[in-house]
């Protein structure tokens, strides 16, 4: 699991250890260069491609399975476009 310097705490580290996750938390006070950030981008460019399809940026679904269908298929679109390009 990672985290950002604001999960930098024993709680959730001890959380996650008893969850059987091992944390690589950043610590307050460290300068940066952890090379955190460079695994933290493929999760934030994910959910930045995701929030190209409005219908997933505000959840309007109540109903999980048909929430998750959307996620499937932007999913799918996501990785289609990317293929494409690779062409």
């Amino acid at each position: 699991m990672l985290g950002d310097r604001g999960y930098d705490h024993d709680k959730y580290r001890r959380l996650a250890w008893a969850l059987g996750v091992k944390p690589v938390i950043a610590r307050r006070g460290v300068p940066h260069g952890s090379g955190l950030g460079t695994d933290r981008w493929v999760v934030e460019r994910t959910f930045a491609h995701l929030h190209w399809f409005r219908r997933l940026r505000i959840r309007w679904e109540v109903r999980d399975d048909i929430h998750e269908a959307f996620l499937s298929l932007a999913c799918s679109l996501i990785c289609w476009r990317r293929l494409k390009s690779f062409r």
